[in-house]
Parts: C-alpha cells; sequence; structure tokens
C-alpha cells in the first residue's frame, strides 16, 4: 500500500509540473514576440512593471520563468536593473493566481479539459489551435494531477507519524522553510509546491500553522532558478537575481517575527484550509510589493553596491547569444538577429575599408581585415550553433522561417568577410607586390562600382532586420544593375588595352578579378532577399 501511494504520489506531481510547461509553453506561444514588445515597452514606470509582472507571470505559470527572461534581457542590454524592479514584484504577484486557481475545486473539470486539449491539438498541431489545445491541455493535467494528489492525501491524513511529522513543522517554522524552499528549488515552481501544500490542506492533513513556513520557504525557493541561470552572466543580469533573493529574503525576515499572529488571523476566518494557504501566499507578495515598491531606487542602488562591476575581458565573443534567452524562442531569436546585425556591422568595416587599401595601397589595413574576418567565421559558428540550441517544439512556423533566414544571413555575411580577405585583399598585395597602379579611369570605376556594392549591403542588412519585403524586390532588382554595371565597365577596361593605355595593361588581371568579387559579394547580398520574399508568397 505505501508503495502505491508513493508511485501515485509521483503520479500527481509530475502531472501537475508538465501541464505548468505545457501552458505556459502554449500561451508563449500564442502570445508570440508581443511578449517580449510588450515586456520592453512597458517599462517606463514601475507601477506599471507590476502589473506587467504579474500579467506575464499569469501567463509563465511561473515567476521562475518571468525572472530569468528578465535577467536574460538585462544580461543582453536590453532592459537596465532600475526598471526590473517593479516587474520582480508584479511576477511574484502573478504567481499567486496559479496558486488562488488551484485552491478551486476545479478538479472535477480535468477530464474535460484532457479530452478539449486533444481534440484541439489533432485539429491542428501547429497553429492557433494548436496553441490553444496545449493551453487547455496543460490546465487539464495541472487539474488532474491536483485530483490525483488530494485522493492520494485522503488515506494518509490519518496517519500519526505523519501527523507529528506536520506538527513538528508547525513548532519549528525554520525547518518547513528549508524543506519548501528546497522543493520548490527542485521543482522549478513555487506554485507546484504551493499546490501541494493546497491539496494537503484539503485533505485536512495541513494545518494553516504548519504550512505558513512553507509559504514563506516556497517563496525563497522561486529565486533559484533565476540565481543558477545568473551564472557567467553579467553583472547586471546577476543584479537581477540577487534583487529577486533580497526581495524574498527579506519579506520573509519582516514576516517571522508575526508568523503567530499572521496564521492566528488566517485560522479565524471563514476560508477553508486549502484557501486559507492560497490567501497568505498572495497576501504576502502583495505585501511585497507595497513595501518595497516606494523604494526601488535606493533598491538598486544597494543592489549594485553589493555586487559591484567587474572588469570585463577583452576576448572577442557573442555579445547578444545568451543561454538563458533559449527557453523563450522569442526573446532568443531577437537575441540572435541583434548578435548577426553586429556581425553585418564588421563585414561592413571590412569592405569599406578594403577599396582604401585597394586604392592607396595601405596594407596595414590588411592585416586589421584579416582580423576582422576570423570574428565573423567565429561570430557565424557561434551564432549557428545558438540557434541549433533553440528547442524546436516551441517554435511556431513563423519563427520556424525566422530561423532558416538568420542562418542563411550569416552565412553570406561570413561568405563576403571570405571574399573581402582572401581574395581582394591578395588582390591588393598582388598591386603592391609588383608595383603597379590603376590608370585614372578604372580606379574611378573599381570605387563606383564597390559604392553600389557597399549601398546594396546596407539595403541587404535593413531588408533582413525588418523582414521588408519591399527592401528585398529592391534588392534583387539591384542585382541586374550591378551585373549591367560590372558588364560595362569590363568593356571599358578592354577598350583601353585597345587603344593600349599601360596602366591598364599592367593592371589588367587584377582590375579584372577585382569587378568579379564585387559583383560575387552583391550576389551574396542579394541572397538575403530571397528568405523574405519566399515568406510573402506563403
Amino acid at each position: 500500500m505505501t508503495t502505491l501511494v508513493l508511485i501515485t504520489f509521483f503520479g500527481g506531481v509530475m502531472l501537475m509540473l508538465y501541464g505548468m510547461r505545457l501552458a505556459g509553453e502554449g500561451l508563449q506561444k500564442a502570445a508570440g514576440s508581443r511578449l517580449r514588445s510588450f515586456l520592453l515597452n512597458a517599462t517606463s514606470n514601475r507601477f506599471k512593471g507590476v502589473f506587467i509582472g504579474a500579467s506575464i507571470t499569469a501567463l509563465f505559470q511561473s515567476s521562475s520563468a518571468t525572472t530569468v527572461m528578465l535577467v536574460g534581457f538585462v544580461g543582453s542590454g536590453l532592459l537596465g536593473l532600475g526598471q526590473t524592479m517593479g516587474i520582480i514584484l508584479g511576477a511574484d504577484i502573478g504567481t499567486t493566481l496559479t496558486v488562488q486557481l488551484l485552491a478551486f475545486k476545479v478538479y472535477d473539470y480535468s477530464i474535460a479539459l484532457i479530452g478539449i486539449g486533444i481534440l484541439l491539438r489533432l485539429a491542428g498541431k501547429s497553429g492557433a489551435s494548436g496553441d490553444a489545445g496545449s493551453i487547455a491541455l496543460g490546465f487539464g493535467f495541472i487539474f488532474f494531477g491536483l485530483k490525483t494528489l488530494m485522493e492520494t492525501f485522503g488515506p494518509v491524513a490519518e496517519n500519526p507519524l505523519l501527523k507529528d511529522l506536520l506538527l513538528g513543522m508547525s513548532k519549528d517554522p525554520f525547518a518547513g522553510i528549508i524543506i519548501a524552499t528546497v522543493l520548490t528549488a527542485l521543482f522549478h515552481s513555487s506554485a507546484a509546491t504551493l499546490g501541494l501544500a493546497i491539496t494537503a490542506a484539503h485533505s485536512g492533513l495541513l494545518s494553516i500553522d504548519a504550512a505558513m513556513p512553507i509559504v514563506l520557504g516556497a517563496n525563497i525557493g522561486t529565486c533559484v532558478s533565476a540565481a543558477t541561470s545568473s551564472i557567467g552572466a553579467p553583472a547586471d543580469a546577476k543584479r537581477v537575481a540577487l534583487a529577486h533573493i533580497l526581495f524574498k529574503v527579506s519579506g520573509v525576515l519582516i514576516v517571522l517575527p508575526f508568523l503567530g499572529l499572521l496564521t492566528e488571523l488566517l485560522g479565524h476566518t471563514v476560508l477553508d484550509p486549502a484557501r486559507q494557504v492560497a490567501v497568505a501566499h498572495t497576501l504576502f507578495n502583495i505585501a511585497l510589493a507595497v513595501i518595497f515598491l516606494p523604494f526601488t531606487g535606493p533598491f538598486t542602488a544597494l543592489v549594485k553596491l553589493l555586487m559591484p562591476e567587474r572588469a570585463v575581458s577583452a576576448r572577442f565573443g557573442p555579445k547578444y547569444l545568451d543561454p538563458i534567452a533559449l527557453s523563450s524562442p522569442a526573446l532568443a531569436l531577437s537575441q540572435v538577429v541583434r548578435e548577426c546585425q553586429r556581425e553585418a556591422d564588421i563585414v561592413e568595416e571590412m569592405l569599406v575599408k578594403s577599396i582604401e587599401v585597394i586604392a592607396d595601397d595601405n596594407l596595414p589595413l590588411i592585416e586589421d581585415i584579416e582580423e576582422k574576418d576570423d570574428d565573423v567565421d567565429y561570430l557565424d559558428h557561434e551564432i549557428k550553433l545558438y540557434v541549433t540550441r533553440i528547442t524546436r517544439e516551441s517554435l511556431t512556423e513563423e519563427q520556424s522561417r525566422r530561423e532558416l533566414e538568420i542562418i542563411l544571413f550569416s552565412d553570406n555575411m561570413e561568405n563576403i568577410g571570405d571574399v573581402i580577405d582572401k581574395n581582394l585583399m591578395e588582390l591588393a598585395r598582388k598591386k603592391h607586390r609588383e608595383k603597379r597602379s590603376f590608370s585614372k579611369e578604372g580606379m574611378t570605376e573599381i570605387m563606383v562600382l564597390h559604392q553600389k556594392v557597399l549601398e546594396n549591403f546596407r539595403l541587404g542588412v535593413a531588408a533582413f532586420a525588418a523582414r521588408d519585403p519591399e527592401l528585398a524586390v529592391k534588392l534583387v532588382n539591384h542585382k541586374a544593375r550591378v551585373s549591367e554595371m560590372e558588364r560595362v565597365m569590363r568593356q571599358a577596361h578592354i577598350h583601353r588595352l585597345y587603344i593600349g593605355l599601360k596602366e591598364s595593361i599592367d593592371t589588367s588581371a587584377i582590375h579584372l578579378d577585382i569587378l568579379t568579387n564585387l559583383k560575387r559579394i552583391n550576389s551574396y547580398v542579394t541572397n538575403i532577399a530571397y528568405p523574405i520574399l519566399e515568406k510573402e508568397k506563403k
């Protein structure tokens, strides 16, 4: 019998955890990238931040998920530390909504929700129907897990050993806090720990005296995910995790002296034990917001004082590819796009400097261009590796297309960098080594074609960043013009050979190869447009 109870208990907990994850992923996919812009645009004041933090946490089904996302935003420079304070407090309130929902007797509808979820998933594995199915199925699993736990707790409610253990927890709140903290850290969800407490209270197994330490411990335990995710992150990202820990621990220290009074007050209410647990959790987090919200400025300064900025290594590497963001595909993809734009900035600098080397024999620049090509190669490798780590099951069809656009864009940037470094710079070296000079007309033609390719490069980067089909069409149309320019310039050079112009004869092979390679660069630039135009056809 004991073995069966343990197996049933384990299954119920796993159902709740999986349901929370499934519902959170479904809600996140349904909201898409709007969640990210919603969060970034809602930090103009701390009161709005509280509301937004609560709303997004209600969607994610976890304050840990929201805080981890904030760590990623701050680590990548999208948000400042001060902007996150209100959101953190709001996230703590948002997670109480899930706990309040668990305290209602909703488990009778679990099978119906699971049936609806399966039906919707079968009707459409992707798109709005599939997302709605994931949400319904997730909540159905949560409620069914809750029902399973209540049925498990019923027979063991009269066990004298368990009663003595829970009685001891009410007499030693520190033990209850530690146990709940560890459980929440393992579950990565305070709602799961409090769900257990609520089901135990429903069955008469847990009094509010024993439940209050669990409430406090669950609130501390929810900080563990953010703290773990900030390991190896920039100082500001670590500060977000520290702020979350300080809010929770300070709140617990404030409440502890009044724990007996609070449990007595809740015990005298008309609420049933399960609702008392949920209300205690809600009141604790609302109290945190009321106490700390007026002092977010000084609190931010305190966090910075406790965790000062350290000297940053000069070693080159990705700036925006934050592993923390991988759990949120919309955020991860937006971060990769920023890294791609950084990669493009390096390639653009190489392209600009290449004409200086060719025109003025500025050989010291060649070494700089070679180093930048190494940087581009490294970023290309890291971008592709990062993209493959994004959870594919969580990607919408639109996000999958964007993933392909990113890979192709980075590939084209790497190809352009190679053409500049391996081909154009080698031609510049040859020109210098043989002490050759272009004719005035020939140099002018090369500079005109280079300028046109540079304009198209900037147009291509803008089309990629904005996913703008009009810019993509313009870019494709420009390809034919560049090809025509290159053909006309090639004929003009051949004409100068016919009339015996010495500079043209001396530099003929170099001149024609430079034109060919500039045209080749333009072809790689044009490749950026095709995935964007393909998207418009669907």
